[in-house]
C-alpha cells in the first residue's frame, strides 16, 4: 500500500448559482431562479402512503347571526319597555285596582247549630247544609266590568232566583263605600239555589270567552257554606221550639232561651283571593268553628202529637180563639207535651199568623175559674177547717160585700158535703168553706193567699221560658171587696196553663210541688251528656190532705152529679176538675166570652200523668169546661197512659157522699 492518503469522496452539495458573468457575455440579463417555498417542519418528513385526506370544511362568518340575535333582543326589550310604561304611567290606576283584588279577605265560619230532640232522641229541630250568597262590590265597578250598569244587570239575574227585590240587590252591589269588599245578598239558601247561580255564572263566563262584547256580570257573586235550621215535624211543638231568624239567632222558644249553647262558637278564616277565587299557593289562617250542643227536651213526640191533634180539632170545632194542652209527669215534673192551637210552622214564618207566634200556654194569663177551687179545698182541709163530709148548706144566692153571688145554674137550696161542693163546683159553697179559714175575712184571706203562693201562683214556673207570664195575684191587703169572695172560686186571679197543670201535679205527687222542667240535658260535641239540674221540690200540703183531695176530685168525674163525667176513662180511676170562667178580652180589658178548662190526673190511686186543657172564647156549641175540655182531656190522657204503658187501676174508689139529708 502507498504512504499517501486515500483520495476523498466528493459529496454532492447544493448547486450554487452561477456567478454573474460566468459563462455569459458582459451586460447580458440573467434569468431568475425561483426560490423554493417555505416548508413546515412536518413537511420535511415524508408521509406514509395511505388514503387521501378529507377536504376541510370552512365555517361561515358569525357576524350576520350576531346581528340577527341582537335585533331580536332589541325588539323584545322594546316590548317590555312599552309594557312597563303602560302599567306604570298610562294605566297605573286601573292596574293598581286590579292588583288590589288579590288582597287577603276574611270570612266568618258559622258553627253548626246543635239539634233539639225529644226525650227519646227524635229530632225536633236540626240543621242542613246551606249557603250565604255574598258578593265583592268592587268587582262590579265600571272599570272592572267595563260596563256602567253591571250591578243592575247582575241584580236582574239574581232577583228571581233569590226571591228578592231587584233594586235592593242592585243597591247592595253598588254601595256608598267604594272600598267595601263583602256584602251578603241572601242568607241560608239551599244548595239548589247556589247551584242555579253557579250554572248561570258558568254560562256567562263561557259566553264571554267567545264573544268579546259579552261580560260575566256574576263573576263577583260568591258563596259561604253555612247551615239552615229545619223543623222536620213542621208545626209540632213549634210553641216550645221557637224559631231561628235570618241571622241564625234564636228568635223564640228554646231556640232563644238556649241560643248560646245551641249556637256554638263561630270560627274565622283569612285567605288570599283573586277575582273572587281562593289562591291555593298562598298561606291562609283559620280558626275552626266549635259546633253547638244538642238539647234534649222532656217532650215525648208522640204524646205531643196526640195533644196537638186533640186541641186543634176542638178549637176548630168550637170556633174558639185558641186553646192549649199540657201533659206532665206527676212524679218528676217533666213536661211530656205542651200544645197550642192555632200554631205555626217555624220552617216558613212568612205564612204564620203573628198572633199565633210564641207559646200561649206560658204567655197567656187567664182567670182559671173553678179549676182553682181545689186550692181553696186544699187550704180548708190542711187547716182542719172542714172534712170531705162536712155539711155545707148552699142557698141559691149569697150576699157578700157589695155583690150578690150565684152558681152557674139556678137551684133550690143545696145540701152538700164539702166533697159535694167540689163535685158540683158550687161558687157559693166554696165562699162559705173558705170563710172558715180565719176568725175574720181578712185573716181568712191571708191564709188562702199563702196557700196560693205555695202552689206557685203569682210566680214564674221555673222553666225560664222567654215571655212567660207569672200571672196576677195581688197581696191580700190589696184585694177588693169582691176579690175576697171571687178569688176562692178562681176569679180575680190569673195564671198560665203551666201553673194550672202544676197545681194538679202537686196534689197527685202527695202534696209535694216539683218545679216543672222542659229540658232533660245537653249533649256536647264530644258526645258527653250533661243532665239538667234537679228541679226544686217543695212540700205544700200533707200527704193525707193530698190523698183526700185526690178522692174528692174523683167524685167530680165518677159521681153522676159531678161536672166532669165526660173525662171518664174505662179501666182507670180519674181525678179532675172542670172550670168555666168569665174571660177578660185582651183587646179591650173587659169581660167577654168564657175560659173553659179541665185539669186532672190518672190513675187517681197511683198518679202518673197530669193533663190540663184550656180553650179560650168558644163561640159555637157549649162553652162549659166539662163539655168541651173534658173530651180533650180524655183523648190525651188515654193516649199518654198507653204510650207510657201505665197499667189499668185495680182497686175500686172509696165512696164519698155528695149530699146529705137534713
Amino acid at each position: 500500500m502507498s504512504d499517501r492518503e486515500p483520495p476523498r469522496r466528493r459529496v454532492p452539495g447544493p448547486s450554487r448559482p452561477a456567478r454573474p458573468g460566468a459563462g455569459q457575455r458582459p451586460g447580458a440579463r440573467q434569468a431568475r431562479t425561483p426560490r423554493p417555498a417555505p416548508r413546515s417542519r412536518s413537511a420535511s418528513r415524508p408521509r406514509p402512503p395511505g388514503p387521501a385526506a378529507p377536504k376541510a370544511i370552512r365555517l361561515g362568518s358569525p357576524r350576520p347571526r350576531l346581528r340577527l340575535i341582537g335585533l331580536v333582543l332589541a325588539l323584545v326589550l322594546s316590548v317590555f319597555v312599552v309594557r312597563l310604561l303602560q302599567v306604570q304611567a298610562v294605566k297605573a290606576d286601573t292596574y293598581a285596582a286590579k292588583a288590589g283584588q288579590s288582597l287577603y279577605v276574611g270570612q266568618v265560619l258559622d258553627a253548626e247549630r246543635g239539634r233539639i230532640t225529644d226525650r227519646n232522641g227524635v229530632a225536633l229541630a236540626t240543621s242542613e247544609d246551606a249557603y250565604d250568597i255574598t258578593a265583592d262590590p268592587t268587582m262590579f265597578a265600571p272599570d272592572q266590568l267595563e260596563i256602567a250598569d253591571g250591578p243592575e244587570q247582575a241584580a236582574a239575574l239574581l232577583a228571581p232566583i233569590l226571591g228578592q227585590d231587584q233594586d235592593r240587590l242592585a243597591g247592595k252591589l253598588r254601595p256608598d263605600n267604594k272600598a267595601l269588599r263583602y256584602v251578603k245578598l241572601a242568607s241560608r239558601q239551599t244548595p239548589q239555589v247556589w247551584q242555579q247561580i253557579k250554572d248561570l255564572k258558568s254560562a256567562l263566563a263561557k259566553k264571554a270567552e267567545t264573544d268579546t262584547s259579552s261580560v260575566n256580570v256574576l263573576a263577583g257573586v260568591l258563596s259561604v257554606p253555612t247551615s239552615k235550621r229545619v223543623y222536620p215535624n213542621n208545626e209540632l211543638a213549634a210553641g216550645i221550639l221557637g224559631w231561628v231568624n235570618a241571622e241564625g239567632k234564636g228568635g223564640g222558644g228554646i231556640e232563644l232561651q238556649l241560643d248560646k249553647r245551641l249556637a256554638g262558637e263561630d270560627g274565622k278564616i283569612r285567605y288570599a283571593q283573586s277575582g273572587g277565587r281562593l289562591v291555593p299557593t298562598v298561606d291562609s289562617s283559620e280558626t275552626p268553628a266549635v259546633p253547638g250542643s244538642d238539647v234534649e227536651l222532656t217532650i215525648d213526640r208522640d204524646i205531643q202529637w196526640a195533644a196537638q191533634n186533640a186541641i186543634s180539632e176542638q178549637v176548630e170545632k168550637s170556633k174558639a180563639d185558641r186553646g192549649y194542652v199540657i201533659v206532665q209527669d206527676t212524679r218528676t215534673g217533666e213536661v211530656l207535651a205542651m200544645a197550642n192551637a192555632p200554631g205555626f210552622d217555624p220552617n216558613d214564618l212568612s205564612e204564620a199568623d203573628p198572633a199565633a207566634l210564641g207559646n200561649a200556654a206560658l204567655q197567656d194569663a187567664f182567670e182559671p175559674g173553678s179549676t182553682a177551687k181545689v186550692l181553696s179545698m186544699a187550704a180548708v182541709l190542711e187547716e182542719g177547717a172542714a172534712t170531705p163530709r162536712t155539711h155545707v148548706v148552699v142557698p141559691n144566692r149569697l150576699h157578700r160585700g157589695d155583690r150578690l153571688f150565684k152558681d152557674d145554674v139556678d137551684h133550690p137550696t143545696w145540701y152538700l158535703t164539702l166533697n159535694g161542693v167540689l163535685a158540683k163546683s158550687s161558687n157559693i159553697g166554696t165562699i162559705l168553706a173558705t170563710g172558715q179559714l180565719g176568725k175574720t175575712q181578712a185573716a181568712a184571706n191571708k191564709v188562702l193567699y199563702d196557700y196560693l203562693r205555695a202552689f206557685g201562683l203569682g210566680s214564674h214556673t221555673g222553666l225560664g221560658f222567654p215571655g212567660e207570664t207569672k200571672g196576677i195575684l195581688a197581696p191580700p191587703d190589696a184585694w177588693s171587696t169582691s176579690q175576697q169572695y171571687t178569688i176562692p172560686f178562681g176569679q180575680g186571679v190569673s195564671v198560665n196553663a203551666m201553673q194550672a197543670a202544676s197545681v194538679y201535679s202537686t196534689i197527685a205527687n202527695g202534696g209535694v210541688r216539683v218545679e216543672p222542667a222542659l229540658v232533660r240535658g245537653t249533649k256536647e260535641p264530644d258526645g258527653s251528656f250533661t243532665p239538667a239540674p234537679k228541679p226544686e221540690r217543695t212540700r205544700v200540703v200533707s200527704q193525707k190532705t193530698a190523698k183526700t183531695l185526690a178522692r174528692m176530685l174523683e167524685s167530680v168525674v165518677d159521681d153522676e152529679e159531678g161536672t166532669g163525667t165526660k173525662a171518664r176513662i174505662p179501666g182507670y180511676r180519674v181525678a179532675g176538675k172542670t172550670g168555666t170562667a168569665n174571660r177578660v178580652d185582651p183587646a179591650t180589658g173587659k169581660y167577654h166570652g168564657y175560659t173553659s178548662s179541665f185539669a186532672g190526673f190518672a190513675p187517681a190511686d197511683q198518679p202518673r200523668v197530669t193533663v190540663s186543657c184550656v180553650i179560650q172564647n168558644a163561640t159555637e156549641g157549649s162553652y162549659f169546661g166539662g163539655q168541651i175540655c173534658g173530651p180533650v182531656y180524655k183523648q190525651v190522657m188515654e193516649f199518654a197512659l198507653k204510650t207510657l204503658q201505665v197499667p189499668p187501676t185495680g182497686a175500686e174508689p172509696a165512696y164519698l157522699p155528695v149530699t146529705f139529708k137534713r
